[in-house]
């Protein structure tokens, strides 16, 4: 591992790390050894291969985890990979919750990065669902219907931000809950602005 490669924020993200500090310098230098680019996105460390994402180290309150970027195209030999919600297309994570899991693992964990670089190599692609596959809740049509500047302003989005809305109305189980959401989002959708815009 050289040190130029060694990006001085992430030496401040892991100085302030509070839980998994020791698993996140483990899985650092792993992934280092594999030859990646070392960033900091999302403000967390993010490896890369000629600019392409190819692992992010984070953590939760339960586990830390190395997550692939396009780990569903990874062939998984060893049903470690972990999808993080059913909504979640591409990325895939392998889950931690000691350093003493992260070195027995290790020979695995360069080898699923490796295979990872491969599909990056080859030019592979996740086939995202269409936003269209996602069934827009009643509430929320119903204004659609209603508003055709809201119509015509949420056609606009991209599809991203079209998934992000109907996945954010569709959430809540009672109807009344699902029509506060859209009537506190619709101004946000006639600015052209995303969920988290």
């Amino acid at each position: 591992m050289t040190m130029s490669r060694m990006n001085p924020k992430v030496d401040g993200f892991l100085r302030k790390a509070k839980k998994w500090k020791d698993e996140y310098e483990k899985l650092r230098n792993i992934v280092l050894d594999c030859e990646l680019t070392e960033e900091f996105k999302w403000m967390h460390p993010c490896y890369t291969f000629q600019n392409k994402n190819i692992v992010l180290i984070h953590g939760f309150k339960e586990y830390c985890a190395l997550l692939f970027h396009k780990g569903a195209l990874l062939k998984d030999a060893h049903g470690i990979l972990i999808q993080q919600t059913e909504n979640v297309q591409a990325a895939r994570q392998i889950r931690f919750t000691n350093v003493r899991e992260i070195v027995e693992m290790e020979p695995i964990l360069k080898a699923y990065i490796n295979e990872a670089i491969e599909v990056e190599k080859a030019g592979l692609e996740v086939s995202f669902k269409e936003h269209t596959a996602y069934s827009i809740p009643e509430e929320f049509q119903n204004k659609l219907n209603e508003i055709p500047a809201l119509k015509t302003a949420f056609e606009a989005l991209t599809p991203g931000r079209q998934r992000a809305y109907i996945l954010y109305f569709s959430a809540p189980k009672q109807s009344k809950t699902r029509e506060s959401r859209v009537e506190k989002c619709m101004q946000q959708i006639l600015n052209g602005k995303g969920l988290n815009d």
